[in-house]
């Protein structure tokens, strides 16, 4: 009995000293990759979905931590400006912005600049004037020449109706300057085209809905309107289907700017006879290995060009450049 009772106690020790013992520590976690926030002007778009799928891409070749959030509607400035704001308390390393206001976006930038977060701009510039007044720095932009795509949207209108039209354009938002540089390229390229006059030119801020009122509204006071330059396909669209309504379909040339599916398919169908092409999802691609550059220390352009093209029922094709080849 006593034997019994000594073994047990023995066990007992054991246990206990076991328990009582140095445990084994659980290794911290690995710190979280420094976040990058995208923040486009909607994702509403085709145009800025294909951003955004160029951009994940990127972030998952490079193991980018990649945060996206955008307004509902691209006209939403100062829900950007929410967003922008609410992202720099959360502690984000580099901005990534489409700004929906070219002047609006200033002060939140001059947030960003205050918090030490770097900051790449895309696709749409900031104003000038409004950046200098805000004191800001931005470290990248990445896009297109808005003003050559609109010249080239311009010259191909001039030769598609032989130098002779009734035009009428559906502009951006007053003020942004994407579609304003869209908009002066296109009339210089068509103002020695003695034939082509301009009797209509309004904006129909970006939206397919918007570009359909403003364009039935447009033919009611000018029937004779026979092209159309449309700053961006959403609104181009939106025309299509105006002049679809209106029974006029084949007999009004409508140009448009992006080479959305809908638009190169509304061009295969003869309904729109070109588009300028950008390539969104390279500058989302772009944006994003420039923040992890910057993440790194490493040197980005102060610019850089992402290539534009024309898309036309003859040359529908208009391939992206591989990774790397923005120039």
């Amino acid at each position: 009995m006593m034997k019994r009772s000594k073994t047990a106690f023995a066990v007992a020790a054991i246990l206990l000293a076991a328990a009582c013992g140095p445990k084994a520590e659980t290794p911290p976690a690995a710190p979280e990759a420094p976040r990058v926030a995208l923040v486009l002007k909607t994702l509403n778009s085709p145009f800025f979905i294909d951003m955004e799928r160029g951009a994940q891409e990127a972030a998952k070749r490079l193991g980018v931590n990649l945060t996206v959030q955008a307004a509902e509607r691209e006209v939403d400035v100062d829900k950007q400006m929410q967003i922008i704001e609410n992202l720099i308390q959360t502690g984000v390393k580099v901005l990534i912005v489409t700004p929906s206001g070219s002047k609006e976006i200033a002060p939140a930038i001059a947030k960003a600049n205050q918090a030490g977060i770097k900051v790449v701009v895309v696709d749409t510039r900031v104003d000038p004037q409004a950046a200098k007044d805000a004191g800001i720095h931005i470290d990248t932009y990445i896009g297109s020449d808005n003003y050559e795509g609109g010249k080239i949207a311009g010259r191909h209108l001039v030769e598609a109706t032989g130098g002779k039209a009734t035009v009428a354009i559906l502009e951006g938002i007053p003020g942004h300057e994407t579609g304003d540089q869209r908009l002066r390229g296109f009339k210089d390229a068509i103002k020695d085209a003695k034939g082509m006059k301009v009797v209509a030119s309004q904006t129909a801020n970006w939206e397919r809905d918007q570009g359909f009122t403003v364009f039935q509204n447009m033919l009611e006071a000018h029937p004779d309107i026979d092209a159309v330059f449309s700053a961006n396909d959403m609104m181009a669209l939106g025309a299509v289907e105006a002049i679809a309504a209106k029974g006029k379909t084949g007999k009004i040339k409508v140009v448009g700017y992006d080479a959305v599916e809908d638009a190169k398919k509304a061009i295969a169908d003869g309904t729109m006879v070109a588009s300028v092409a950008q390539f969104p999802s390279e500058m989302g691609r772009v944006g994003v290995e420039s923040a992890d550059k910057l993440l790194k220390g490493q040197p980005v352009p102060a610019e850089q060009l992402v290539r534009i093209d024309l898309v036309t029922r003859d040359k529908p094709a208009a391939v992206a450049s591989p990774a790397g080849a923005a120039r």
